[in-house]
């Protein structure tokens, strides 16, 4: 019996439910782990992420035989470059463009109670039940809106804080930047003393997991900007109010993996029902073609197939991860999924060699 599958699966899962009963029980022995982990978390995912956006830039100028020193500052000019500019050209705009939609809704509001009050003047067959229900909220639509509204200035207010604040992350980039090659050879170093086999294991997982944060990142960064753009050039075509508010909040969403694109489209699809009936369709239509170009010609060229993630599966993991973690969780999901899933796959790899390198 010891030797059957079944019976190995089932100690093995019997083992993991009592080391997950052991952690929970000792928690507080890694309570000061976990609170330096907290401390340093921040200023080291901000720094990665943008190690992982810049490394590219400082690549491509060590190529052209500038010092590695002098092309991190060259890529520091061009990050603040970029920020000044957003803030002095864009920045305005957008704020101008944000404080008239939320001036612009209690029109908009009552636009609705008067388009609710005269279709339920017209049904005589809905549901008592329905109905009341539907009068209620239109009663209190625009104390739904005020919330929401007043929700967003307070995150936009806490993200501006955050940014402020988060004054670390530029030196954890820069020495990401200027020692981050050299941090897997120090691991491997000691580890090939040891066991050169396990080394070289040790770091073909590190490469397959760096490849897979560098893919997503920069695929995922370079998507949104240009589904954006393809928005912003839309909406200013056809005449859309508020255009460069809805196309920088839908490249924001963009960022969100497969439900990001129907969340960005809400507020440009209310904005078109109160401007213009019709300009409800022209802005499906420019968010299928700016879908379509992203999907069939961006993403395929950016990112390729390198994740290997099935759409529902992506469902669910952003699902799940949003109910646990709420944005945040939305966020890291799919990048946290493919690493656990490229780690899988390279121990299920070993453990196929090492099958394969037994005698028969």
């Amino acid at each position: 019996m010891l030797q059957k599958k079944w019976f190995q699966l089932i100690v093995a899962a019997i083992a993991i439910c009592l080391l997950i009963f052991l952690l929970h029980e000792i928690q507080f022995f890694f309570q000061p782990i976990l609170t330096y982990i907290s401390a340093i978390a921040i200023p080291l995912i901000g720094g990665g992420v943008l190690y992982y956006i810049s490394r590219p830039l400082v690549e491509r100028l060590v190529r052209f035989k500038v010092p590695k020193v002098p092309a991190i500052l060259l890529v520091f000019l061009a990050f603040i470059a970029a920020g000044y500019f957003i803030v002095q050209f864009i920045a305005p705009i957008a704020q101008q463009q944000y404080t008239k939609l939320m001036d612009n809704i209690p029109e908009m509001v009552q636009m609705v109670e008067e388009w609710v009050n005269y279709w339920q003047q017209n049904q005589a067959i809905l549901p008592d039940n329905l109905t009341s229900t539907i009068q209620d909220f239109t009663e209190n639509l625009q104390s739904y809106l005020q919330n929401i509204s007043a929700a967003a200035i307070d995150v936009l207010t806490n993200i501006v804080s955050f940014l402020f604040s988060v004054v670390l992350i530029p030196f954890f980039l820069f020495f990401m930047l200027k020692d981050g090659e050299r941090l897997l050879p120090f691991l491997t170093g000691y580890m090939r003393e040891k066991s050169p086999r396990f080394a070289d294991s040790f770091e073909r997982w590190a490469r397959s997991v760096d490849h897979t944060l560098y893919t997503f990142i920069l695929g995922q960064l370079t998507v949104s900007i240009a589904v954006g753009l393809l928005l912003f050039i839309g909406y200013v075509t056809i005449g859309l109010q508020y255009s460069l508010t809805l196309s920088l909040f839908a490249m924001l969403m963009n960022v969100i993996p497969f439900i990001g694109p129907f969340l960005a489209v809400i507020p440009a699809l209310l904005v078109a029902l109160f401007q213009d009936p019709i300009m409800v369709v022209w802005v499906a239509i420019i968010t299928v073609i700016a879908q379509q170009i992203e999907g069939n010609l961006i993403s395929p060229n950016i990112m390729g197939k390198a994740l290997h993630i099935h759409p529902l599966t992506i469902i669910t993991v952003v699902l799940a991860a949003g109910s646990l973690a709420g944005f945040l969780g939305l966020l890291f999901a799919i990048p946290t999924y493919a690493v656990i899933k490229a780690t899988i796959a390279h121990f299920y790899q070993e453990w196929r060699d090492r099958k394969a390198e037994r005698p028969v």
